[in-house]
C-alpha cells in the first residue's frame, strides 16, 4: 500500500490552535483514535514517554498533553476550548498518569498509552511524524501502520479465520490484515465503514467478540492503489516535458490525482486555507493577549515604527517582518492558525506570501497559486525528509517554510518553473543546520526571530533566483541533505529543550518564572529582562 504526501494533510495544515503541530495537533489526533479505540469512554490513561525522546521535556510547554486529553474528549484541533483542557478532563472523570521512563523507543516523539475503563483495556503507540501527521504502530501488542486516513474497523476475535473468509467474500475494502498480538482482531481499511447490517452480520459470528471503529483524522483520504504523477522534482520535470505548465499548475495536477478531486477543487480548498491565514494576520496585527506566553504583541508596536517612518524603509520587507510576527502571535495566544508547514514555522510561509501580495497589491488569485507552488515544494520535503523539529531541527521546519515561501514569491512575480525550483533549492541550502532551542519551552524565542529570518531570506533569494543566479546543486539533492544533516544533529538541539538558548542563564530564569506563575512581561514593549 503506498503513501504519498497531501498538501492539505502534510504540507499546509492543519487548522489548530496551540504552539506545536507536532505536538499539539498530532496528539489530538492520536487522542482521538484512542477515543475510538475505547468506543468513547475512558476512565484511564497511563501515558508513557521514553526520557530520550522530545516528549520527556516537551509534553506540557509544548502543548502534547493539551491535545492529547483533547483528542480523549473528542475535541477539534481547532476547538476554542482547548486552553481548559485540564479542567475538562477532571470534569469527564478520567484519570492520567504520565511516566518517563525508557520504553526502547526509536524515535522522539513515542507515545505509549493504555486505556481502561469499567469493562476493558486497550494499548496503542503512536508517533508523531511532524506537521500534525501521525503514524500509528502498534495496537494492543500488535504491529499496524495507520496514518489516519482511512476508516479503519477493528473487529476482536476468538479466532479469525472462518470472519477473515467471510469478510473476503462479501465486504468491499481496501486492506485487510489479520493481528495477533495480546489478543486477535482483524483490521479493515476503507473509505467509508460497513453499514450497519453489515456490521449486524459480522456481529453475528460467535468468533466475534467486540468490533472497533476508529475515524479518520486526515482530511484527505487514502484508498487502494494510490498513485501520484510524481513524487520528486526530477520526475516532475520529466512529467512536465511538452506541458509547460507552471510550478502551481503542477502541485494542482499533483493534489488533484493524490486526494481523487478536481483541479477547480484544489484551488478552491487552498483560497479558503489563504483566507484562514489572512485572518490570523489581521487579528494579530489588532493585537493578542495570553497568560501563559513570554512575548507580548511586538507586531503592533512593529506596526506604529513602521507607520511613523521610523524603519529602514523597504515597504515589502516590513510588511513580511509585520506580518509574520502577527500569524506568530496569534499562534502563541491559541488563536486559530494554518500549520505551513508546522505551527512552529507558521508565521514564514503566509507572511511572506502575504505580505508581498498586500504590498505589491497581488490579487487573492495570484497569492492562491503561489501558496499551491509552495505546497508542492513541502510534498518533496515531506516524502524526502521531515518536517519535525525533534528529527531535524529548526532547518526541518522554518527552513522548510523559507524554501516554500522563496519558490512562492517566484511565483507571485510571475518567475518561470526554473527560477521557483532553484529559489527553493537556495533557500534550503541557506536554512542547513539550523537548531531547535527554544526558550522555556515556549515556541516563541528564538522561533519569533527565526520565522522573521526565514521570510526574508525566502525574499532575498527569490529575487536572486529572479536575477537567474546559480543555484547548483539540484532541489532533489538538497533535500537529501537536509535528511542527512538532520540526523547529524546532536538530540539535546532537536526541540529537547537541553542544549543552546534554551539552557542559558537568562531562558532558564525565565522558564522558572513561568513555572511559579510569574508574568515574563507587563506589556509588549517592557519587559523584566534587560538589553546587555
Amino acid at each position: 500500500m503506498n503513501s504519498y504526501p497531501s498538501i492539505f494533510n502534510d504540507v499546509i495544515g492543519p487548522v489548530m490552535r496551540g504552539p506545536s503541530s507536532s505536538h499539539c495537533a498530532a496528539s489530538l489526533r492520536i487522542g482521538r483514535l484512542c477515543r475510538d479505540l475505547m468506543d468513547g469512554v475512558i476512565r484511564e490513561a497511563y501515558i508513557e514517554f521514553d526520557p530520550n525522546g522530545s516528549l520527556a521535556t516537551t509534553h506540557k510547554g509544548q502543548g502534547s498533553d493539551m491535545g492529547l486529553f483533547s483528542g480523549f474528549l473528542g475535541w477539534e484541533a481547532y476547538d476554542e476550548r482547548l486552553p481548559d483542557y485540564l479542567q475538562a478532563i477532571d470534569a469527564a472523570g478520567i484519570k492520567v498518569k504520565i511516566d518517563i521512563h525508557s520504553i526502547g523507543a526509536t524515535h522522539p516523539n513515542t507515545y505509549q498509552i493504555t486505556l481502561k475503563n469499567e469493562n476493558e483495556t486497550r494499548k496503542l503507540i503512536a508517533l508523531s511524524t511532524g506537521g500534525g501527521m501521525i503514524q500509528v504502530i502498534s495496537i494492543d501488542g500488535a504491529a499496524v501502520d495507520m496514518a489516519g486516513d482511512y476508516y479503519v474497523t477493528l473487529i476482536y476475535v476468538k479466532s479469525a479465520e472462518r470472519v477473515a473468509e467471510f469478510l473476503q467474500r462479501s465486504a468491499k475494502y481496501d486492506y485487510l490484515e489479520v493481528h495477533r498480538g495480546d489478543i486477535t482482531y482483524i483490521e479493515i481499511k476503507s473509505n467509508q465503514f460497513f453499514t450497519k447490517e453489515m456490521l449486524d452480520e459480522i456481529r453475528g459470528f460467535d468468533e466475534v467478540l467486540f468490533i472497533r471503529q476508529l475515524n479518520p483524522v486526515l482530511p484527505v483520504l487514502a484508498r487502494k492503489d494510490l498513485a501520484v504523477p510524481f513524487i520528486t522534482c526530477e520526475e516532475m520535470l520529466r512529467y512536465n516535458e511538452g506541458k509547460n505548465l507552471a510550478l502551481w499548475e503542477l502541485a494542482v495536477h499533483y493534489e488533484a490525482q493524490r486526494g481523487s478531486i478536481s483541479h477547480e477543487e484544489v484551488f478552491e480548498k487552498m483560497r479558503a486555507i489563504v483566507k484562514i491565514m489572512e485572518n490570523a494576520i489581521d487579528l494579530g496585527l489588532k493585537g493578542t493577549t495570553y497568560k501563559d506566553r513570554i512575548l507580548g504583541p511586538q507586531s503592533v508596536t512593529f506596526k506604529k515604527r513602521f507607520d511613523a517612518g521610523a524603519l529602514v524603509e523597504g515597504d515589502v520587507m516590513n510588511h513580511v517582518t509585520m506580518f509574520t510576527s502577527a500569524m506568530m502571535e496569534v499562534k502563541s495566544s491559541m488563536g486559530v492558525i494554518v500549520a505551513a508547514p508546522t505551527a512552529g514555522s507558521c508565521g514564514a510561509l503566509p507572511g511572506a506570501l502575504i505580505g508581498t501580495a498586500r504590498a505589491l497589491k497581488i490579487s487573492e488569485d495570484e497569492l492562491v497559486k503561489a501558496m499551491l507552488a509552495a505546497g508542492i515544494i513541502g510534498v518533496f520535503i515531506a516524502a524526502h525528509a521531515t518536517f519535525a523539529a525533534e528529527v531535524g531541527g529548526c532547518m526541518a521546519e522554518c527552513g522548510s517554510g523559507s524554501g516554500m515561501a522563496a519558490a512562492g514569491i517566484v511565483t507571485l512575480k510571475k518567475g518561470t518553473l526554473n527560477q521557483s525550483l532553484a529559489a527553493a533549492s537556495m533557500t534550503l541550502q541557506a536554512s542547513l543546520g539550523m537548531v531547535c532551542d527554544m526558550i522555556a519551552d515556549r515556541v516563541e524565542a528564538p522561533c519569533l526571530n527565526r520565522n522573521v529570518m526565514a521570510a526574508s531570506t525566502a525574499i532575498s533569494i527569490a529575487n536572486m533566483a529572479l536575477s537567474d543566479y546559480d543555484h547548483l546543486i539540484p532541489l532533489d539533492e538538497v533535500i537529501e541533505t537536509m535528511k542527512r544533516v538532520g540526523d547529524a544533529i546532536p538530540n539535546t538541539l532537536r526541540c529537547t529543550g537541553l542544549g543552546g538558548l534554551a539552557i542559558t542563564k537568562t531562558a532558564k530564569k525565565i522558564e522558572a518564572m513561568l513555572a511559579e506563575g510569574k508574568p515574563v512581561q507587563t506589556d509588549g514593549e517592557k519587559k523584566f529582562f534587560k538589553v546587555c
